[in-house]
């Protein structure tokens, strides 16, 4: 007998980056495609030595079941530390919630805001992670265009309009996922009082703020929210480990409480281990020269990457980020992007194709997004310069 696969997941795919991901075990790939931190961001030695200590003196607790909402000594941590970064991020009747990572943080929040046939407004091109956790929700997905200061509040407007039964945005303001840009204080304050006239709710999604290596700081949206509309997620995969799964939300209470709801469905808590090795390396670095280290590194790779694509494709557009993770390197009009990704992955450069992040896949596109934090920095000249052989053969 054949089991019938449930219409929320039949059409559901893999992700185009976690397969790619299969392919990159040859060392001889040089990889763009993926998002990781870069393997000298990890601080080894410091996390050995708190896993030690925490076996020493809190291993019944690591080990034990715990409370859904998340270890409480880490939430009062992570709150600290999120505070610090941006502050006034907490208002008076906010939460917080430690999750498995960002990603379910954004699930969780989507599915207790939203329900079948709603709609969910989200940058066009978005993160791949947080479009796929819609669709299961089956949402319907609405793409509002990026310019170079993030969302187009003309095209939120749009969205709005043509959209009733939006009930929430999803926006990455700080070197946005994929394009790297990031959204201007004037339109983070036109984007909150749309949604709030408008009575739609924000998720508002921060993986890399910490990573800014150029420019201003810009306070983050939920900074502005007065009324309780703004649930916003955190991580400390960019800034301590992927690995260790740990996330938060901070957002209103009411909210909240619904999703440790959900959670308790999902996976009842977030690794224990995992937080407190978390709570005690944000308890014991120093965070802000731990976080400038990061930034250095960062930078110095984003330069190299920036420089390369200005000397061996100089017929891409793209804009420079401040930060994070990510460039969208978009390529001469009428090339074939599904076939320039194939050749790039013959030439040994595994780069994702734009449409990946596009709310609707079958729209044109003819980008593609570039991560320069993982690979090395002889590997980031070496792939440019083969993206751009790749790019010159095909525009003869």
């Amino acid at each position: 007998m054949e089991l019938k696969i449930s219409q929320r997941m039949a059409a559901m795919q893999p992700s185009a980056i976690r397969e790619i991901f299969k392919n990159m075990a040859d060392p001889s790939i040089v990889p763009f495609a993926g998002g990781n931190p870069s393997p000298d961001a990890f601080p080894v030695k410091q996390l050995e030595n708190i896993a030690r200590i925490v076996f020493e003196n809190k291993a019944v607790t690591a080990l034990q079941y715990s409370v859904t909402e998340g270890y409480p000594q880490l939430r009062e941590a992570a709150k600290q530390f999120a505070n610090s970064r941006e502050p006034g991020l907490s208002h008076a009747g906010d939460g917080i919630i430690i999750t498995t990572g960002a990603q379910q943080a954004i699930d969780l929040a989507a599915k207790c805001l939203t329900d079948e046939g709603d709609t969910i407004l989200c940058e066009d091109p978005s993160f791949i992670g947080a479009l796929n956790a819609f669709r299961i929700c089956r949402a319907n997905l609405a793409g509002v265009p990026v310019e170079a200061d993030g969302i187009s509040i003309q095209g939120l407007e749009k969205a709005i309009k043509a959209n009733p039964r939006a009930k929430m945005l999803y926006i990455i303001p700080n070197f946005q996922n994929p394009t790297g840009v990031t959204l201007s204080m004037e339109k983070r304050r036109a984007v909150y009082d749309l949604c709030l006239q408008n009575g739609i709710a924000i998720l508002e999604d921060n993986p890399y703020g910490d990573l800014r290596f150029s420019g201003s700081h810009v306070p983050a949206i939920k900074t502005l929210d007065t009324e309780g509309i703004v649930c916003y997620c955190g991580t400390f995969s960019k800034i301590i480990s992927p690995g260790l799964r740990v996330g938060y939300a901070i957002g209103p209470e009411a909210l909240l409480n619904k999703m440790v709801v959900a959670k308790q469905c999902n996976d009842v808590h977030t690794t224990v281990l995992s937080q407190i090795i978390c709570c005690q390396f944000l308890q014991s670095c120093n965070m802000a020269g731990h976080l400038a280290a990061l930034q250095k590194l960062y930078r110095g790779k984003c330069d190299l990457m920036v420089q390369g694509l200005r000397q061996h494709l100089p017929r891409a557009e793209f804009v420079t980020p401040e930060g994070g993770f990510f460039l969208w390197c978009v390529l001469p009009k009428g090339i074939d992007l599904m076939a320039f990704v194939r050749a790039a992955g013959e030439a040994k450069v595994a780069v994702v194709p734009g449409t990946t992040f596009l709310p609707d896949p079958s729209v044109p596109c003819t980008a593609v997004r570039l991560n320069f934090s993982a690979p090395g920095n002889q590997q980031i000249v070496t792939g440019i310069e083969r993206l751009g052989k790749v790019l010159d053969a095909f525009l003869r």
